[in-house]
């Protein structure tokens, strides 16, 4: 069965190491909410900005998930010392979409999913299942993995903090994209395709994906 989605908007951002010329202190004035916000919160949080979403379901994907946490959480227990509180808090995978609806107090459903290398096309798939309600939707998948001594297992990903976000809807018209892999070397597999829409989606007009489920 194929479904076709509308991309209504959609952004991403690319990073070999930390992306900088994030806006996060204007999109979070409050400092004690900012200062808990993980590495993929603040990258959410700006393409969120980008796009115009802030209210509606939400469906994020990830592959390793907060990596720089797990990294810290995984330190401590190797030293000795105590787990942070907040690192624990954080450590979840639905911590940065989490952040993003509490700042605009979007009430809505939110499903995170991981699939290794495939994560970005169960995003899209769960996406084109859930547009069924006929109602908009938000489609993102991040990566941060700029972390100490990464370098050591790191042979392929060129760019170690990514993330993209599409703003979609069911559609009827034909479609003028397909599910593919992104051709930007050194992406991390897992968010490829989500990618590949983005950057196909800014060079047309009227975009439209179709999704095999």
């Amino acid at each position: 069965m194929k479904l076709n989605l509308q991309i209504l908007s959609s952004a991403y951002l690319l990073g070999e190491q930390n992306i900088q010329n994030l806006h996060t202190k204007e999109l979070v004035p409050k400092m004690v909410i900012r200062r808990r916000l993980t590495r993929a919160a603040k990258l959410l949080i700006e393409l969120c900005d980008k796009i115009g979403f802030e209210d509606g379901r939400i469906i994020c994907g990830s592959a390793y998930g907060e990596l720089e946490v797990s990294a810290r959480i995984l330190n401590s227990i190797k030293d000795g010392e105590p787990i942070s509180p907040t690192d624990f808090q954080n450590s979840v995978f639905n911590t940065a979409v989490s952040y993003l609806s509490i700042l605009n107090n979007n009430k809505n459903e939110i499903l995170t999913v991981s699939s290794g290398a495939n994560t970005a096309k169960a995003v899209l798939k769960t996406g084109a299942i859930k547009a069924l309600d006929q109602d908009e939707l938000l489609l993102v998948c991040f990566e941060t993995m700029d972390i100490d001594k990464i370098q050591e297992v790191n042979r392929c990903v060129k760019y170690l903090e990514s993330a993209v976000a599409l703003r979609v809807r069911l559609s009827k018209e034909k479609a003028n994209i397909t599910v593919e892999k992104s051709k930007t070397k050194g992406v991390s597999d897992s968010i490829s395709e989500l990618l590949h829409v983005a950057q196909t989606a800014q060079n047309i007009k009227d975009p439209i994906l179709e999704v095999e489920i």
